[in-house]
């Protein structure tokens, strides 16, 4: 892990620049561990992250909003809502080497409360304490079971992790350096003697320091011949605490980030120097979370995508709507026809209408006071006429937006599962084809090649296609399966067509299982323990009339439920 105490500082100067004296606007949990403020400061909107996932716990400023990902009401979410929405942030502090940070907070109505980030491994937190210092909730809620030093629950006092036998780097001289590395056993590595001797030194710092110095990170304590540039070092290091220089790096081996820090890193791979300490906890974070060597690439398509599944799930709930309103349709016409039985009575200004209709209770009918009886009705009668027309035009439309959101649905797991270029950009074409993205000005440049389906063998021999996006289902299971053969899908999500080549012979059952785990693996529920797959004879597979491709119904199916599995490189065909 490399948000260190260094980083934390580092981080905390960027939050006194950019939101110190702004204003909480919204609180959202962006996932169990993570807590989002959208803050206003400085005519500007700003998105605060913490997270305390044990991996990749941090706090950074977002390069983009946040968005929900917990929809239940959740205690530590309500209290947020209170305390912290409508709050200013009124101060930021970090305790002196330690990776743990103070949030102020406060509230016109409330008063004051802290927001305590601690991004420590598998110890971080998340935790809301009142203006008596008492732990309001948290995002892991730590019982005296789990620490009896230091138990974190609702109503108890909050205290600050319990400090570490470790002397401060501020009050580092040759001679305490000196001491530290005397006190190591013979073979010891210069920067595992001062992450046990210095508060808040992180293996990455260590590191860093031992090569600045020595010029070899892991060079040994026998082989140091002079502190004074090992102290130079540690200081030229801490100096931005006082200054400010911070130099934000992210280090890359293959291309790919490998760590980040708030200086130079010098003794890993590539330093690639970043616009702040947020961007380059990002640029890591999004690379080892997804583990994808595309996630730049897909991170546009992906926005796109969000945008296109909002904008055709509002049309659906207007289209809803309509609906409804359309079943009002006969009330408007009985309206309109007893507003003219009894035009006679009405008088101007009348804002009701009560209509003695012989059944029951007197009909009560708004009216509209500025006009007269007959355009109250007149106007009930329009009102009834849409709604008849929209009974006739809405149910199309709905389907067409239901068929929209499945295709989005199915896009969204076709650029999650694209392993190439070409997939990713088939993606951004299936877009601008359907009008969720407006065409381009054609440039000239030399096309992707277009993406081909996965061709494997499975265990008995027999070939297996698998389609890895919409494009590639319809052409597997519409252009290169017979109708004989097996056709495998997870059961309910989005997902690959896999088409074992059978020929009308039963399929063995390995590789009906086989077909099954590349199905599940290949669809959005691929880090499930085990996925229901449907599979049939691809007769019984029909497109959906005017979806878009790769989105069909099928039936007489079986199922198998497997665990995912992927592809092996022995099953590769020739």
């Amino acid at each position: 892990m490399f948000f260190d105490a260094l980083t934390m500082a580092c981080v905390a100067d960027d939050l006194r620049r950019t939101i110190l004296d702004g204003r909480v606007q919204r609180v959202l949990l962006v996932d169990n561990l993570s807590v989002g403020l959208e803050i206003y400061a400085r005519q500007e909107r700003h998105y605060l992250l913490a997270s305390a996932h044990a991996e990749l716990g941090r706090l950074l400023l977002s390069s983009e909003k946040l968005r929900r990902g917990v929809d239940k009401e959740t205690g530590l979410l309500m209290l947020l809502r209170k305390y912290a929405r409508g709050a200013a942030i009124s101060a930021v502090e970090q305790p002196p080497f330690e990776r743990v940070l103070r949030l102020e907070l406060d509230h016109p109505e409330w008063g004051t409360s802290s927001l305590m980030i601690e991004v420590m491994g598998r110890h971080s937190n998340v935790i809301l304490v009142d203006g008596t210092g008492r732990v309001l909730d948290s995002v892991k809620r730590v019982t005296p079971e789990m620490s009896p030093v230091r138990p974190v629950l609702p109503g108890r006092p909050y205290e600050l992790p319990p400090p570490q036998e470790k002397l401060s780097p501020a009050d580092l001289t040759e001679y305490r350096l000196r001491q530290i590395l005397a006190d190591q056993e013979p073979g010891t590595q210069v920067w595992q003697a001062l992450v046990r001797g210095l508060l808040g030194t992180s293996p990455l710092l260590a590191r860093e320091v031992a090569y600045r110095a020595l010029g070899r990170p892991r060079a040994r304590v026998e082989q140091v011949e002079r502190i004074t540039p090992l102290l130079e070092v540690v200081r030229e290091l801490l100096a931005p605490l006082e200054d400010g220089g911070w130099r934000p790096t992210v280090a890359l081996e293959e291309g790919e980030p490998a760590c980040y820090a708030p200086y130079r890193i010098t003794h890993r791979g590539e330093p690639q120097a970043m616009p702040s300490i947020s961007r380059a906890i990002e640029v890591y974070t999004e690379a080892v979370a997804s583990g994808d060597p595309y996630a730049a690439a897909k991170r546009p398509v992906r926005e796109a995508l969000e945008r296109a599944r909002g904008r055709v799930e509002r049309r659906r709930q207007a289209l809803e709507r309509s609906l409804a309103e359309a079943e009002a349709a006969d009330q408007w016409r009985v309206w309109g026809e007893w507003i003219l039985a009894y035009a006679h009575t009405v008088a101007p200004g009348q804002e009701e209408l009560v209509a003695e209709t012989g059944e029951g209770e007197p009909l009560v009918i708004p009216l509209d006071p500025a006009l007269s009886a007959v355009d109250n009705s007149q106007s009930y009668f329009a009102r009834y006429r849409k709604a008849q027309r929209a009974a006739e035009e809405v149910p199309v439309r709905l389907r067409e937006a239901m068929l929209a959101l499945r295709d989005l649905e199915q896009l969204e797991a076709d650029l999650a599962l694209a392993s190439n270029r070409p997939e990713v950009q088939e993606v951004r074409d299936a877009l601008r084809e359907r009008g969720h993205v407006p065409a381009r000005r054609k440039r000239r440049r030399q096309p992707l090649p277009r993406s081909e389906p996965l061709a494997l063998t499975s265990p008995d021999g027999l070939p297996v296609l698998v389609g890895r996006n919409s494009r590639q289902n319809d052409l597997v299971t519409f252009r290169l399966a017979n109708s004989d053969d097996l056709w495998f899908h997870a059961q309910g999500v989005p997902g690959s067509h896999v088409i074992v080549r059978n020929a009308g012979r039963e399929a063995p059952p390995a590789t009906v299982r086989r077909a099954a785990e590349l199905a599940a693996y290949f669809s959005t529920l691929r880090d499930e323990a085990d996925v229901v797959v449907a599979y049939t004879e691809r007769r019984h597979v029909r497109r959906v009339p005017g979806a878009a491709p790769g989105l069909v119904t099928y039936r007489h199916e079986a199922t198998v439920r497997v665990s995912p599995r992927g592809p092996v490189p022995d099953e590769t065909a020739e």
